[in-house]
């Protein structure tokens, strides 16, 4: 009877821990977007997600016409890294997809533009799917790749799990740690010039003075 205890305590802490674990995957990690968006006749509609470096990502996007289905409407698709680098470029586009592995940290960007000549009176509706890390990874081709099933593919999950996990903290530290770096720079920089500042204020002050007092001393006034 104790031994049941102990095996069923022993279940309910390791269940606990693999929610726990994907709990906090699901609020630290970024790995997956399903999004619908809605293209205006004019203009861009733009998505971005900040992804720390070496990072696999997927999408898919298609358009849906649903004023008229019997037309397609075509739309033009431009993805930009942080730095500006065209990572994808698609143009008279109803349906793609794009991937790439992070070289830089920061913003990737997505744009949508309708096409020209096209005119639907509310606009169109647009689909993607973004998937980040863990979320792109292709699991089943691992499995027979390596072997693996059932309970082992789960725990290998969650080993990848935390090592994105510990991989995001450890981004997250750094990009703390640089804006910490630029905020006591800006202080710094601050502060210098507000002396700079009263520095000058006095200087102005005492020149100011010597000219009102050697005017006066003209004027035999003083």
């Amino acid at each position: 009877m104790m031994a049941r205890n102990c095996d069923s305590r022993a279940g309910v802490t390791a269940l606990s821990l693999i929610l726990l674990c994907l709990t906090i995957s699901n609020n630290i990690v970024p790995v997956a977007e399903a999004i619908w968006l809605s293209i205006p006749n004019s203009g861009t509609k733009c998505v971005s997600e900040e992804i720390q470096n070496d990072v696999v990502v997927l999408a898919d996007y298609y358009v849906l016409n649903e004023e008229h289905p019997e037309h397609p409407v075509t739309v033009t698709v431009r993805v930009t890294s942080p730095y500006g680098n065209n990572l994808h470029h698609n143009e008279n586009a109803t349906h793609g997809q794009f991937a790439f592995t992070t070289s830089e940290g920061g913003n990737y960007l997505a744009c949508f533009t309708l096409d020209g000549h096209q005119e639907p009176a509310t606009g169109v509706t647009l689909s993607l799917d973004w998937k980040i890390g863990i979320a792109a990874k292709d699991w089943d081709s691992v499995a027979k790749k390596e072997k693996i099933e059932g309970v082992e593919l789960e725990v290998r999950k969650l080993k990848d799990h935390a090592e994105a996990i510990h991989n995001n903290l450890l981004y997250l530290k750094q990009r703390e740690a640089d804006m910490r770096e630029v905020s006591e720079k800006t202080n710094s920089r601050v502060a210098w010039f507000s002396i700079m500042s009263l520095g000058v204020c006095i200087v102005v002050s005492v020149l100011q003075l010597w000219h009102l007092k050697r005017y006066f001393q003209k004027k035999k006034l003083i």
